[in-house]
């Protein structure tokens, strides 16, 4: 695919918010700069790069979070959102607001404080989509509690701020949860729903049949399902357990027989499936930009899916002992 393709590459409804988005978008953590999860650093130089790459793409969809870096990521962006005099018209722009990384407080003082630097590091005063992010980092309770994240949130969207709210998070049953309340917009899940773990299958029906627009974010399970597990023994940001890595190898092997890369089996194993409206892909150079477009729109003959199919795959969180 080149520039040209953006006005042929089919982009799907964003839930019930009147407007479309690109069936892959470009996921801004890894240029946040932090080598802690993905075992890698980014300059400012690549980071710059990748943006201006991806809004001259026909995936001019930008993800990030306040999060990512402690707004090192928002900064970047806002520096080349300002060499464009703003968003450019049709490029979408969301981001996610949740605790204070530093204090780990994540009550409404801190989203609302958070908000107002991330349009300040952005340059804009409207942010089309905002998440609630990682509320497994709170309760239920205080998150919906008056004055709480996500109250402040909505308080956001009234005056116009936001244009759209979501949530985005781990635990399947916490957003299921959220979901429920009927007060969001979409939902993202992340290495929840990949070639090897499938657990977030039942947020992805639910959220679909509400009308929710639901993003499927790591379809690479954080980097093994693009590297390879030689290169990338990790996913979900830790070390893959042996089960896992030979399970990788299996698949590996199948994509071969099929000429077929093993990174453009796990994208479209997300993108192929209606109930998802657009896949977030981690991009930190330029180049992935068109390399994303190309696994986007490898053929992968059916014979491919029915064998990847009797594989086995996680159904449990695969970040439960993360933070044992």
């Amino acid at each position: 695919m080149t520039a040209t393709d953006r006005d042929t590459l089919a982009w799907n409804p964003f839930g019930r918010a009147g407007f479309s988005v690109p069936p892959v978008a470009v996921g801004c953590a890894p240029i946040g700069n932090m080598p802690e999860a993905f075992a890698y650093g980014v300059s400012d130089e690549d980071a710059y790069a990748t943006i201006r790459a991806a809004l001259d793409s026909p995936i001019p969809y930008i993800d990030t979070a306040a999060l990512y870096g402690d707004g090192e990521s928002e900064r970047r962006i806002g520096v080349v959102l300002r060499e464009r005099g703003g968003l450019p018209q049709g490029a979408i722009l969301e981001t996610k607001q949740g605790r204070d990384p530093r204090t780990n407080d994540y009550s409404g003082e801190t989203i609302k404080r958070r908000m107002e630097r991330s349009l300040a590091l952005l340059g804009l005063d409207r942010i089309q989509i905002v998440y609630l992010h990682d509320p497994e980092w709170t309760t239920f309770e205080a998150a919906m509690a008056p004055g709480g994240p996500v109250a402040v949130l909505q308080n956001f969207k009234e005056q116009g701020v936001i244009g759209h709210l979501g949530v985005a998070g781990g635990p399947i049953p916490l957003e299921i949860q959220y979901v429920e309340t009927g007060l969001f917009d979409a939902v993202i899940t992340h290495n929840r729903y990949t070639l090897l773990n499938r657990s977030a299958d039942p947020l992805l029906t639910l959220a679909h049949d509400k009308g929710l627009a639901v993003l499927n974010a790591a379809p690479y399970g954080s980097g093994m399902l693009a590297k390879g597990p030689d290169a990338y023994p990790r996913y979900a940001y830790q070390e893959a357990p042996a089960e896992m890595v030979e399970r990788v190898r299996r698949l590996a092997a199948i994509c071969d027989r099929h000429g077929v890369p093993l990174a453009a089996a796990a994208l479209q194993f997300s993108t192929r499936d209606p109930r998802i409206t657009s896949t977030i892909v981690g991009m930190s150079r330029p180049e992935r930009i068109a390399q994303t477009l190309v696994l986007l729109a490898h053929p992968i003959p059916a014979a491919l899916w029915d064998e990847i199919a009797k594989v086995p795959f996680d159904t449990g969180d695969p970040e439960e002992n993360r933070w044992a």
